[in-house]
């Protein structure tokens, strides 16, 4: 799953692949944002973890669960 949060007030966002389903994500992020938690926590493919300050989220991408395609597009 690919995922892109946009960060208030930055030029980039944070972009990464992961695991977890887009319902997993979305509940995620709404939880944290009407608990009023200050952190949303994510792990990619790799085992990174990104924390995010929820207070900063301007948006959540989240993509499909399509492969990548390796190779000439015809």
């Amino acid at each position: 799953m690919d995922i892109r949060i946009g960060i208030l007030n930055s030029p980039r966002e944070v972009a990464f692949e992961s695991s977890q389903s887009a319902d997993e994500i979305e509940k995620a992020v709404s939880s944290a944002i009407e608990k009023g938690a200050p952190l949303v926590t994510f792990s990619d493919d790799k085992g990174k973890r990104y924390v995010i300050p929820t207070a900063t989220i301007g948006y959540v991408e989240i993509g499909t669960d399509s492969a990548r395609r390796i190779g000439f597009v015809g």
